[in-house]
């Protein structure tokens, strides 16, 4: 399977569920891009930071990325 365009823009975006347990897994973002794919984004501790799926429509996979490590950028700053 080929990796996604990095330039791809996203027209849907889902989030697994919150952990309920310190066992549970971490939430995923996965991405519907404009071929209509779907691709997992990455997971993250959502004690450290937050997303809504709302966050990621019409952004490229890139800029997707880059929302994440700014978002852990800030954390680890604060």
């Amino acid at each position: 399977m080929n990796a996604p365009d990095p330039n791809a823009r996203i027209r849907r975006a889902r989030i697994t569920k919150m952990p309920e347990g310190l066992s549970d897994p971490m939430p995923e973002v996965f991405v519907t891009l404009d071929d209509d794919s779907e691709h997992r984004l990455f997971s993250y501790y959502p004690d450290e930071i937050s997303f809504e799926p709302e966050d990621f429509i019409g952004l490229t996979l890139r800029e997707a990325h880059a929302l994440k490590a700014r978002r852990d950028i800030d954390y680890l700053r604060s």
